[in-house]
Parts: structure tokens; C-alpha cells; sequence
């Protein structure tokens, strides 16, 4: 597989390098000291797996599969545990490792990598997931609480808040707590009305009431605007 390290620390692209160049089914392509040039990277060459830190300065390792149309598969490489749970939200994610990496840990999720298709992850197996229709075929969106399948107006939601395993829905008359994650409610959610601006917040752009620096106030909600999603905001504002 071909692939590359994004990782700020340098002493930590060296290791990775060094076990990557233990496996033979890897070549590494390049390395990169910010998310920045890995983008660039990426948009002229055919990348199949991405080593990523999450902790780097201005893009964190969520921002940056954010940012990317068509993410590769993704390991990330991280000295902090408490991310587990989150990067699994993401379907292009084949597992997480905690650093200091040894070799034996390295070649698994590299096994791993090379089985991996998204379709493996994509199903939710809790008794509470969404289910809906494709994005363009209407209005409405059905929720599984308590084996009940619950219509809502799709129109009528103006927040989704990702909390842990579950995410919460808030709409104009009803919020509604619902075991599944950002990706999968995004899949479902028209482009037109809808907009991640962080990694933890969609927002109904329609519903916004004021925008100052680097938060949006949606209802009575005051919601932080991460630094890669403000300038996809600003174009969907009809501004003067």
C-alpha cells in the first residue's frame, strides 16, 4: 500500500517510518509536518493509507478528514486515548493506535488496513440507529427509540449535537437522543439546509440567527465554528 505519515512531531514520523519500512506490504510515500501540505499532497497523487496524529496545530487529525473528499483508509497515531470513541464516527478510519508504537501492535493494524473496506463499519448495531431515506428523496427522517420508529421533519431540525456513542436532535418542537454517530445522520441530511461546522455540531443554515468571530447562535444555542469549516460557512451565507 501506498502511503504517507502526517504527524508534527518528527521523532514520531521516524518511527513510523522505521515500521513501516519492516512490513513489506507498505512503501511510504512522503511525510508531512502539518495537514496543509498533506492536503496538497493528496490532490495530486493516489494515496491508499494515511498515518495521522490527531493533536497538530491549526488542522487536528478530525479537521483534516473533514476537509478531505474521499478520505483513504486512515490509522491514527496518537499519544491521547481519549479520542477512541470519536474516531470511530468516521468510516475511513481502520484503527487507533496509542503511542509508544511497537512493531507487533504496527503490523496488526496494518493487517487490519489491508481487509478493511468501509461497508465493515457502517452498519450500527445498537437497538436505537437512524434510518431514513436518501438525502433527495423528502422531508422526513425516521429514528428507532424504544422500537418505535419516530418521523422527523427534517426541516423542523435545527441542531445535531454528537455526544459520545449518541447524538442528540434538537428541532423546533422535540429533541431526541439517538445511539449513532455524525457520518451516518450526515449521509442522510439534505446538503442544501445542512452544514457540519465543527466536529461535534451540524447546524441548519437556515436557522441561524447571528454569527460573531468564531461561534453561530441557532436558537438559544451558542455553537463553536472550527477554523477549517469557517470559510464553507461564510459561502453559504447570503451576506451584503
Amino acid at each position: 500500500m501506498q502511503c504517507i505519515i502526517v504527524d508534527d512531531e518528527a521523532a514520531a514520523r521516524t518511527i513510523l517510518k522505521k515500521l513501516a519500512s519492516n512490513n513489506e506490504n507498505l512503501e511510504v510515500q512522503a511525510e508531512f509536518s502539518n495537514a496543509l501540505q498533506a492536503i496538497k499532497h493528496l490532490n495530486q497523487n493516489e494515496v491508499e493509507l494515511i498515518f495521522l496524529d490527531i493533536h497538530m496545530p491549526d488542522f487536528n487529525g478530525f479537521d483534516f478528514i473533514q476537509t478531505i473528499k474521499n478520505p483513504p483508509k486512515i490509522i491514527l497515531s496518537t499519544s491521547d486515548r481519549n479520542f477512541a470513541i470519536e474516531a470511530f464516527e468516521y468510516d475511513c478510519i481502520v484503527d487507533y493506535l496509542v503511542k509508544p508504537i511497537v512493531q507487533e501492535r504496527f503490523d496488526k493494524a496494518i493487517k487490519k488496513a489491508l481487509n478493511f473496506s468501509p461497508s465493515e463499519i457502517s452498519e450500527t448495531t445498537s437497538s436505537e440507529k437512524v434510518e431514513a431515506n436518501p438525502k433527495d428523496s423528502g422531508n422526513d427522517l425516521y429514528v428507532n427509540i424504544d422500537r418505535r420508529l419516530i418521523k422527523i421533519d427534517i426541516p423542523t431540525i435545527y441542531l445535531i449535537e454528537a455526544r459520545g456513542d449518541y447524538i442528540l436532535i434538537k428541532t423546533s418542537g422535540k429533541n431526541y437522543t439517538v445511539h449513532s454517530t455524525m457520518k451516518k445522520i450526515e449521509d442522510k441530511l439534505p446538503d442544501s439546509l445542512f452544514l457540519k461546522i465543527h466536529r461535534s455540531f451540524i447546524i441548519n443554515v437556515d436557522k441561524i440567527i447571528d454569527i460573531e468571530d468564531n461561534s453561530v447562535l441557532i436558537e438559544k444555542d451558542v455553537i463553536p465554528v472550527s477554523r477549517s469549516n469557517r470559510p464553507e460557512l461564510m459561502k453559504r451565507l447570503n451576506l451584503l
